[in-house]
């Protein structure tokens, strides 16, 4: 898909909230800010994320129409090999595991 697994996670957090800062990031990818920082220069010279100014000293970071497209890419992706993780599991078991990823997500 053009990506790798380090920058679909970030697209994946950046997609999730729209807006957050290289601080907010950073936590949610389990990188440090320097780290998500570099990364975000990368996205941003691949055209999949912009940086707009926020308040006071705060980036936003936001997905591009193109970075939307990797995204979904990745997502086709993830629920692939996924389906190939499980698939030898019947399907009460997959169904049971479903709710108790559900619930402890939620």
């Amino acid at each position: 898909m053009g990506a790798t697994l380090a920058q679909w996670d970030a697209l994946r957090a950046i997609s999730r909230t729209p807006g957050a800062s290289a601080r907010e990031l950073a936590a949610a990818t389990f990188q440090t800010e320097q780290a998500f920082g570099t990364l975000a220069g990368r996205l941003v010279a691949q055209g999949w994320i912009e940086r707009r100014p926020g308040h006071g000293r705060r980036i936003e970071h936001h997905l591009t129409p193109s970075g939307e497209r990797v995204l979904e890419a990745g997502h086709k992706v993830a629920d692939e090999v996924l389906a190939r993780c499980y698939t030898a599991l019947p399907d009460a078991d997959r169904a049971t595991l479903l709710r108790r990823l559900v619930v402890e997500d939620a």
